[in-house]
């Protein structure tokens, strides 16, 4: 979810057929937005849904099954687990990880706000804006380039 900005129930809903490593893409069947999608994969979700393929089992096709082969429902177990060992606060949840894709996509200066409503499957930009939370040290950053406009023109 860090490294693709997928829902949680767009994960647990994901199977093999939906997943084409080689071409970097993920379908995604009926998204909160309703409509089916496709959204670009990079290499470091490739490179976890390759480990998680390891893992396949014969009786389902989910990318992450249940213990039972049904979609998930829940992880909060596992969860706090994954959190206690990232050193992750107790208050941060599974959505969190969608929130930081977004704002490190929109910190990073390179994505626009366009591209990252499409990533997020958003039918507007005001609900992708709610997502972008900037980091603090690309905020202080951004407001440094002024000095570099007013010092290389003639304005003042």
């Amino acid at each position: 979810m860090l490294y693709t900005g997928i829902r949680r129930g767009e994960a647990f809903k994901l199977t093999w057929d939906d997943v084409d490593l080689e071409n970097g893409i993920l379908y995604l069947r009926d998204p909160k937005g309703g409509k089916d999608q496709y959204i670009p994969i990079n290499s470091l979700a490739k490179e976890v849904l390759k480990d998680q393929l390891k893992y396949k089992r014969k009786d389902t096709n989910l990318v992450f099954p249940s213990k039972k082969n049904t979609v998930r429902s829940d992880i909060n177990l596992h969860w706090k687990k994954i959190k206690k060992g990232a050193g992750l606060p107790d208050d941060f949840r599974l959505h969190d990880l969608r929130h930081t894709f977004a704002s490190l996509l929109a910190s990073s200066g390179k994505v626009d706000l366009y591209t990252l409503q499409r990533l997020m499957t958003h039918k507007s930009p005001q609900m992708t804006q709610k997502y972008t939370h900037l980091i603090d040290s690309f905020l202080k950053q951004s407001s440094e380039v002024l000095k570099d406009i007013i010092n290389n023109s003639k304005i003042i």
